[in-house]
């Protein structure tokens, strides 16, 4: 199957079902999560914060990519996905369906990333190699979006390779065993791939060529705009976490991550490390919320039309993106 075929299907699934109830039940609030992926707002979930701000009962459901996130809030399976990448959200978006960024969950350059087989013992300088190599990507998410723009830039041509849809803990399995050449992935997966290989390119040399990495909080636009307050709550909890851990980094509270991502304390530690939790000022910046995420998202979806991923961009994606509920949730 072809790259196009399979993000076309994967953009078709997400946005089937625009007309979806999407007003939760006060008692049934679903939130999307990443497994092996340590945020400190998994602090909050571990202490009940969550439930205790919004009065209500609070499901917290694990997913794999961003793309399945955005496919159960078109079913109206879920209210909330933390964490879910921009180029997901993008795919979503650009495919009809009427999500919003809320916040900046988490920008992380260096934990998103390619990992090369040890075995063929390429690097940034023979990257040109790659051609013809097979290759694990999971498809819609930050990392697919990473992948098009490394490929780009050491001029690999994506017809050449062969590109397997796979999440980042399959693609680290599949690079071990020596079924793909190179993969790419983020948080646990990748921490596991680099055991086998080795990056393109740094977080900071991405940076340099303007590819940023970061995660958002999203929700349904119809149910954000029924329940403003329930969702003012939520971010205020997750933006307290997030103050929380960046004036303190813990030990107590590193456990409480760790066990809640289902990772090792040590493991938990390299992995946050290499993240950054803006604060809400930030957020609300035009660095982020204020204009440049809607302009990055912009780019995104116009790498991808040039891909063949979707078949088009939005003309501007500024309406996906509501700082309103943050602005109220930064005078709670």
């Amino acid at each position: 199957m072809t790259l196009r075929k399979l993000i076309t299907g994967l953009a078709a699934s997400a946005a089937v079902i625009v007309t979806a109830t999407t007003a939760a039940n006060a008692q049934d609030i679903t939130v999307a999560y990443f497994e092996q992926w340590p945020l400190p707002m998994l602090a909050a979930k571990a202490q009940g914060k969550y439930e205790e701000a919004l009065g209500t009962n609070i499901n917290f459901r694990a997913f794999e990519t961003g793309t399945a996130m955005s496919a159960a809030m078109a079913s109206g399976d879920v209210q909330f996905s933390v964490s879910q990448g921009v180029p997901p959200f993008v795919v979503a978006a650009s495919g009809g369906q009427d999500i919003q960024v809320l916040d900046v969950a988490v920008s992380y350059s260096d934990n998103d990333n390619c990992v090369v087989s040890s075995s063929l013992e390429i690097d940034k300088n023979s990257a040109s190699e790659l051609a013809g190599k097979k290759v694990a990507v999971p498809l819609g998410t930050a990392a697919h979006y990473g992948f098009l723009r490394q490929m780009d830039h050491f001029g690999v041509d994506l017809a050449s390779l062969e590109i397997v849809d796979m999440a980042p803990p399959e693609g680290a399995v599949a690079l071990s065993q020596g079924d793909v050449d190179f993969a790419c992935g983020y948080g646990g997966g990748l921490t596991s791939m680099k055991e086998h290989g080795n990056v393109l390119l740094t977080g900071a040399e991405k940076e340099e060529l303007g590819i940023l990495v970061f995660d958002v909080t999203s929700a349904p636009a119809a149910f954000v705009a029924e329940n403003g307050d329930l969702v003012a709550k939520f971010l205020a909890v997750t933006a307290e976490a997030n103050a929380e851990w960046n004036a303190n980094q813990s030990d107590e509270m590193l456990q409480l991550i760790a066990e809640q991502s289902g990772m090792d304390v040590d493991a938990t530690k390299a992995s946050i490390s290499t993240m950054t939790f803006p604060s809400v000022e930030d957020q609300l910046s035009d660095k982020w919320l204020g204009g440049n995420a809607a302009t990055f998202m912009k780019g995104v979806a116009d790498v991808f039309v040039e891909a063949g991923s979707i078949d088009s961009a939005l003309d501007s994606y500024e309406g996906a993106v509501n700082a309103g509920p943050l602005e109220a949730a930064s005078k709670m």
